[in-house]
């Protein structure tokens, strides 16, 4: 059994065939799914599928594209939502510099609000970071210095230098289906020097479909070609790869009930 540790169960494709989506991913061999809210104001949405299927569990956050939309949020507003027992961590939340959708001054502020709520429920971070290493690793650290708090590095597609930082910080790193391109040479490498106990795979769905499945919608039953290259790529068996990134999401999200 695996897990998918990140996808949009809310958007496009997802909504439409939810039911069908649940039985391809119970054959493809995924356990649990965690539904990522990237926008406070579908929480509700996400938070209602997760509630519809035993093996669902959501977070509560709001993405740094956001940050402007939805610069009202605070700190509270992460707890308030993030006592339901279905919702397992806080975010996802972070710096993108790629597409700066939102000022950098107001994703900073949303992604210590997010902070401050990991610390204070106990529930992992989950992280995106993007062209902004340097700026999300110093948040990281400096917060860390105010109180201890778990994480995952989400979709990770940054530097050595940063898988390194996050590792030392106790942090989790989550590989996508990009590390199935064939441009992400780099990538493959870094995840190479990432230990195994520190892994968790993700779909990202319904963005980033991993080779065979590229170009198409992604959704959950996908995860099973990301878990099958890392198995290549790090030359452990299959069975080895999906046992302990499954044991390491449970060891990270222990709000999570293991089936």
């Amino acid at each position: 059994m695996i897990v998918d540790s990140h996808c949009h169960l809310n958007y496009g494709t997802m909504t439409d065939d939810i039911d069908g989506v649940m039985a391809r991913a119970k054959n493809a061999g995924v356990e649990t799914m965690l539904a990522i809210n990237a926008r406070l104001s579908e929480f509700d949405d996400v938070l209602a599928i997760a509630n519809q299927y035993p093996h669902v569990y959501a977070t509560v956050g709001s993405h740094p594209h956001e940050a402007e939309q939805e610069s009202h949020i605070k700190t509270s507003d992460l707890i308030e939502r993030a006592q339901h027992c279905k919702v397992v961590g806080i975010g996802e939340s972070g710096l993108d510099f790629f597409y700066e959708y939102s000022d950098r001054i107001l994703q900073e502020e949303n992604f210590r609000s997010h902070i401050t709520a990991a610390r204070e429920t106990g529930l992992p971070l989950i992280v995106h970071a993007r062209d902004a290493d340097e700026a999300c690793a110093h948040i990281l650290k400096q917060e860390m210095g105010k109180g201890a708090y778990s994480a995952v590095i989400h979709c990770f597609t940054a530097s050595q230098a940063f898988a390194e930082i996050s590792l030392d910080l106790g942090f989790y790193i989550s590989i996508s289906g990009i590390v199935t391109f064939n441009s992400a040479k780099d990538l493959q490498e870094i995840v190479k020097t990432i230990p195994l106990d520190r892994l968790l795979i993700e779909t990202d769905a319904p963005y980033l479909s991993p080779v065979p499945k590229r170009g198409k919608p992604n959704e959950p039953s996908y995860v099973k070609y990301t878990a099958e290259f890392l198995a290549k790529l790090l030359n452990v068996p299959y069975e080895e790869l999906a046992k302990t990134t499954t044991d390491n999401f449970y060891t990270l999200f222990q709000k999570a009930i293991r089936p």
